[in-house]
């Protein structure tokens, strides 16, 4: 009696161990994200890419390229969740120490923000297929996406001046900024100056044009002035 006593409190004392979880299973783990990562990409691209409605206002490229890979994100993060209510307590916790106070131009940025926190957070509970291959699929999810967008160009004003004869040499100055693909849009003109409002690729050597714009005449009598529109948008 004494003896189941004491077997009694012990075991009271000292209850059993929790079962250890199963192990994970790495390969049915990949195979699941081989499936769902590529669905949920193609699902977002098609909301992402909806055809337009008459009137409705035009989509920007960076907020469409932004909820595709959205999209992508939350399947891996759910794939990091999975069953587990603790991850996602974790996740949540996690998310609420980000704070953004430098200004994010590119909203994917943002989004890449999140998707380092999903495979960090695969990462710290050993989900280590899971998190190489979400990064890898992100990365070429976001190259195939980016190649899409349009170069990234400068606006100016470009303004022209001459003694004269600035009529007939304006084929010529804009077959000059056509070489360089300055796109131009004639803003003023007159007999000794002509004003452009023109964008430029990013990496366009602007002494370049403005050598071929005065070169357009022997005596270097054409002087060129770009004004950035963007400097000239800012208030005093």
């Amino acid at each position: 009696m004494i003896a189941a006593s004491v077997a009694v409190t012990a075991q009271a004392s000292f209850p059993p161990q929790a079962a250890p979880e199963a192990p994970v299973d790495v390969i049915a783990q990949l195979w699941e994200a081989t499936l769902r990562l590529p669905l949920a990409a193609a699902l977002g691209a098609a909301l992402a890419l909806r055809p337009r409605r008459r009137g409705t206002p035009a989509r920007s490229m960076s907020v469409i390229e932004t909820q595709i890979v959205l999209a992508v994100v939350g399947a891996l993060i759910m794939l990091v969740v999975g069953a587990s209510l603790a991850r996602a307590f974790g996740i949540v916790g996690a998310a609420n120490l980000i704070r953004y106070r430098a200004k994010i131009d590119d909203p994917k940025d943002a989004v890449v923000m999140l998707a380092a926190l999903a495979v960090g957070l695969a990462s710290g509970v050993g989900l280590y297929l899971l998190a190489t291959f979400g990064t890898i699929f992100v990365g070429v999810v976001l190259w195939i996406i980016e190649s899409f967008e349009p170069r990234v160009r400068k606006e100016f004003e470009l303004h022209l001046r001459s003694k004269g004869g600035m009529q007939e040499l304006r084929p010529k100055i804009e077959s000059v900024l056509g070489r360089f693909h300055v796109k131009q849009e004639l803003r003023a003109s007159a007999e000794d100056h002509l004003t452009y409002e023109v964008s430029t690729p990013e990496d366009t050597r602007l002494d370049r044009v403005s050598q071929a714009l005065t070169g357009l005449q022997p005596e270097g009598e054409i002087a060129v002035e770009w004004d950035d529109r963007k400097a000239m948008k800012k208030p005093a």
